[in-house]
């Protein structure tokens, strides 16, 4: 009735057609499935054991197997060992561990409105790096020292759930200088025009708290933090909202919402140097730590500089810096056009 074999396949050709199939170890055979199976000399063959050509073909494969494990385990334990000297040997031939060319972002998706309760919000991944931004508005009153102004406050967190890097307490030093990072770059950038944000100048304006957050850490920080940023923008909506001349107070309707005006559209590219000489692009966080130096360049949708940002490490020379410059520009443009298209997508399903 039943009978256990071990893992085995067999071939054999009954009334003009050809069988293959894998018999999992252990598995046991039912009458019925006997039945079934092409009562052929091929079948035959796969109770008995093999012999002669076949086992020597199933030792080769099983040396190959062997082989290609040992070469795994080798090449592991060189990574662990000497991770330095490991990723040279692939920028040498001008390629990095993760097979990317040394001048390659990683994939890039972007996804909006990713949450309802946010007034704007966005969602981005580059390559294993994920980042969500939500942004609340809030009314208060305009800055003395900019009474027809209303201003942004970026934070970024880096949580112990993104990496174990990081720890549970106040902001780190990363976080905190990721969050410097993006305010210098919205007021150096002229990102959105202040004034539009003041609803009536020393009495009335709004602040946009842009809380960032790493879910999934694996380098290239500020570039994502620069993405996310713009899209959330460019999916806020802010109510119309206005001062009672006769109570003095701030009436808002919800009913009434629109769209923040986008003057620019910065995008950060960031770059690790490794050896003094030899620059990447889109660094993961093991390439980060590798890397001699660090340079995050950031541009707008007309070939402007907004930024640049090199938190120590080896100095770079003009012909390398410029370009970094005129690869942080054909990235921007890249970036403008995925988000672009998301937005418009987002336009078209409503």
């Amino acid at each position: 009735m039943r009978k256990r074999f071990s893992e085995v396949s067999w071939q054999g050709k009954s009334q003009g057609n050809t069988y293959a199939e894998v018999i999992p170890t252990n598995h046991i055979i039912t009458a019925a499935e006997e039945h079934a199976a092409p009562q052929s000399a091929g079948w035959e063959a796969a109770r008995a054991p093999h012999t002669g050509a076949e086992d020597a073909r199933l030792a080769s494969l099983r040396h190959c197997s062997l082989h290609v494990v040992l070469q795994n385990i080798m090449a592991a334990g060189f990574k662990t060992a000497e991770p330095l000297e490991y990723h040279r040997s692939f920028l040498k031939e001008n390629c990095r561990p993760d097979g990317r060319e040394l001048g390659e972002f990683r994939p890039t998706t972007l996804n909006i409105s990713s949450i309802s309760t946010a007034d704007g919000s966005a969602l981005v991944k580059i390559g294993n790096t994920t980042v969500i931004c939500g942004i609340k508005a809030e009314l208060t009153m305009p800055p003395s020292d900019a009474p027809n102004k209303g201003y942004i406050v970026p934070n970024v967190d880096l949580p112990p759930l993104c990496s174990s890097r990081f720890r549970p307490g106040p902001p780190g030093e990363q976080a905190q200088a990721a969050s410097q990072f993006i305010a210098d770059v919205i007021q150096s950038s002229d990102l959105i025009n202040m004034e539009e944000l003041c609803i009536e100048k020393s009495k009335l304006c709004w602040v946009l708290y842009c809380d960032i957050m790493c879910l999934d850490y694996d380098g290239n920080l500020l570039d994502a933090c620069m993405i996310v940023l713009l899209a959330a923008l460019r999916n806020a909506r802010l109510p119309e909202a206005t001062i009672n001349k006769e109570t003095d107070l701030a009436e808002v309707d919800i009913q009434k919402k629109r769209h923040l005006k986008i003057n620019r559209h910065p995008v950060g590219s960031s770059f690790a140097v490794f050896d003094d000489s030899i620059i990447i692009v889109d660094p993961t966080a093991e390439e980060e730590s590798l890397s001699t130096a660090l340079l995050t360049v950031v541009t707008d949708e007309e070939d402007r500089l907004c930024a640049v940002h090199k938190p120590g490490g080896t100095s770079l020379s003009g012909e390398k810096l410029q370009h970094c410059i005129n690869r942080a520009i054909t990235r921007n443009k890249e970036i403008s056009k995925l988000v672009d298209k998301v937005i418009e997508s987002m336009k078209t399903a409503k």
